[in-house]
This record gives C-alpha cells, sequence and structure tokens, in this order.
C-alpha cells in the first residue's frame, strides 16, 4: 500500500457533493496504474469558490472536476480556457498547463458518446429540462448531433434566458412542458438525484403516456431515477446517466495523465452505483 501514498492532489468541487462518485473512479484508476495520487471531494458553497481556486494555485493541486453549481462561477477565476468553455459557457475540468490553470468541458463529449450508438433521426424535437452550466453543454451536444428543434425550461423562470439565446433555443414556462410534443426528452436538473431529490421527477408520468421516444437523464446516482423508471414503463427507451459520467470522465482522466480510465475503475463505479 506505501506504493500508492498520494504525492498528488486532485479534486472534485461542487455543492452539495454527496452524490459524487469521481472521488471513488479517479483514485481507482490511479491505483490501478500505479500513479501515487488521489481525488478528494470538496463541498464547498458558491461564495467559497474563489477561496478554493487560491487553495489550488498555493497548494499545487494537480486539478480538478467542477460540478454543480459552479461550471459558469469558476470561468472567470482561471488563467485560460478552451474553445468549448468558450463555445459552451461552462467549464467541468481545471487542469495545469505550462504553469497557467486551464478550464474545458468534457460534458459535452460524455453527453453525446450514448447518443453515438443510435443517432437521434433528423427532425427529432428535444425538451431539456433544467438550464444550469450542464445544460449549456446538452445544447451544444444536441446541436453537433444536427438537432434544430430544441426546447429549454427550469423551474427558475428567467433562468433559460441566457441559454436560449446563447444557443438560439425555444423557451417554454416549467408549468408547460408537458405542452412539448419532445421526442428526446433531458433531465439536467437535480431532481431524482440521490438525497432530498430522490424521490421526485421533473416529467410527470401521465406526460410520457401516448407517444414514444428517448428519457435521457443525466444524473447518474442512483443509477435509475424515478424519471427514468417512469418513461420506461411507458414504452420509452431510457439513457442513464452512467455513461456520460463515465465518458465525461475519461477525457478529465486523459487531460491529467495522458492515459484512459481502467476497466476496473469503471467497473468498480458502475458496481456502487448497482449498475
Amino acid at each position: 500500500m506505501s506504493d500508492f501514498t498520494p504525492h498528488r492532489i486532485y479534486g472534485v468541487v461542487g455543492y452539495p457533493l454527496g452524490h459524487s462518485l469521481s472521488p471513488l473512479l479517479h483514485t481507482t484508476a490511479f491505483q490501478a496504474l500505479g500513479i501515487p495520487a488521489a481525488l478528494v471531494p470538496w463541498a464547498l458553497e458558491p461564495a467559497q469558490l474563489p477561496d478554493f481556486i487560491r487553495a489550488v494555485r498555493l497548494l499545487n493541486i494537480q486539478g480538478a472536476c467542477v460540478t454543480i453549481p459552479h461550471k459558469q462561477a469558476v470561468i472567470p477565476l482561471l488563467d485560460e480556457v478552451t474553445d468549448r468553455v468558450r463555445a459552451i459557457g461552462a467549464a467541468n475540468l481545471l487542469y495545469w498547463r505550462d504553469g497557467r490553470l486551464w478550464g474545458d468541458n468534457t460534458d459535452i463529449l460524455g453527453f453525446i458518446e450514448p447518443l453515438k450508438q443510435n443517432p437521434p433521426a433528423a427532425g427529432t424535437r428535444a425538451l431539456i429540462l433544467g438550464a444550469g452550466g450542464a445544460a449549456r453543454a446538452v445544447a451544444a451536444g444536441l446541436q453537433a448531433l444536427d438537432l434544430t428543434d430544441i426546447t429549454v425550461t427550469d423551474i427558475v423562470e428567467d433562468l433559460p434566458e441566457s441559454l436560449a439565446r446563447d444557443f438560439h433555443l425555444q423557451r417554454v414556462p416549467w408549468d408547460r412542458r408537458g405542452e412539448i410534443p419532445a421526442d428526446l426528452i433531458v433531465n439536467v436538473t437535480p431532481l431524482g438525484m440521490k438525497g432530498r431529490f430522490e424521490t421526485e421527477t421533473p416529467y410527470p408520468a401521465e406526460w410520457f403516456a401516448g407517444r414514444t421516444g428517448v428519457a435521457y437523464d443525466i444524473v447518474y446516482s442512483p443509477f435509475e431515477t424515478r424519471f427514468l423508471w417512469e418513461a420506461q414503463n411507458a414504452g420509452w427507451r431510457t439513457i442513464g446517466g452512467l455513461g456520460m459520467f463515465l465518458a465525461q470522465a475519461d477525457a478529465q482522466f486523459l487531460a491529467w495523465t495522458g492515459r484512459h480510465l481502467p476497466e476496473e475503475a469503471k467497473r468498480k463505479t458502475a458496481e456502487a452505483l448497482g449498475g
């Protein structure tokens, strides 16, 4: 065990953070590859984010995953960002290059990956439930798949405004989201996430009736959310968040180490979710 004493520290920052499996996934990957490093969680409220970035610089933290609600707020605190961050307006990865702290977005890569096996047909009507930082990657991913009929909604009434403007999306009030005849519905809200929102869903079960399509939940913990379970019962094809999580994490790990996540780390993460 002494061979795996961590000499390099990475982290995941978000709030709340109890659901995150990033520490298990990345630390297992470091150990499997014999890399003396560990990834640790930091649950930080928004007001603490600038202090965290100062700590990254002071303590030589090697990199970090960034999750809700910090993906947009972190950008002005960095030295450089990639073209993906500029296009999407959100960052979920921090890493060092030539002494400068960079931000990148691997969410778009992760989101698209599970859809590649059965790409949405031309003319597919998409509905994005939620308009936070991850929704920007979802919108960019849908457009990268050549979808043009995309509507966004959020329980916070004015939140979709900038997203709709930047990506030329349609908007609909939250209480009218069931009126959109969507073929692909993507949950980007925390509703259904393990913890206090676990029993909730952003889309009532009866709204799935009378048609079929694809329900995609980027939440990965629990393995099957209420949203997915109710969609599947109504005859919809479902995509869980684990595939997106592993694909975006693989791109993060590659940026840090130049290597892909080993299968052992992916397997242990899936087992932890019961998947």
